[in-house]
């Protein structure tokens, strides 16, 4: 179910430049507009440090045959093309039938970074994503 911010003001869509560039690459799964949150049990940058902290925003996800995109709002916080070979260390999983899991240290992106990120993305084609995530990781 799309969100109000989304239906009300557009948050949560992906920049029309972006998607015409996921389009070129095969798209295989998008939905906009949708509830996600991220949680860091722990996280530590050079200039911060999080115990504990749980944010939700609109945002969307996306997946081609070249990567897997999620955004918040309209910024990009994820994009890994399956070619990296550090797309095989992010744990994705089904939570429920409308969740998709993306959990990872963000060390593997940050050299200075550690802790845990945890993102969750609330869709109905939470199965198929997650199905066609493992179908290219194999």
């Amino acid at each position: 179910m799309k969100t109000l911010f989304y239906r009300l003001f557009g948050i949560g869509r992906i920049p029309d430049a972006v998607k015409a560039q996921l389009q070129l690459e095969g798209l295989l799964a998008l939905e906009e507009g949708i509830r996600c949150s991220l949680r860091n049990p722990f996280l530590r940058t050079p200039t911060k440090y999080r115990a504990n902290y749980y944010r939700r925003f609109t945002g969307a996800v996306a997946l081609t045959k070249v990567r897997f995109m999620a955004f918040e709002h309209s910024r990009r916080c994820i994009n890994i093309p399956f070619t990296d070979e550090r797309l095989r260390k992010v744990r994705f999983a089904q939570e429920n039938d409308d969740t998709l899991l993306v959990e990872f240290d963000p060390a593997l992106f940050h050299k200075d970074w550690s802790g845990l990120m945890v993102h969750r993305f609330h869709t109905p084609q939470a199965r198929l994503i997650l199905q066609l995530l493992r179908e290219r990781l194999d």
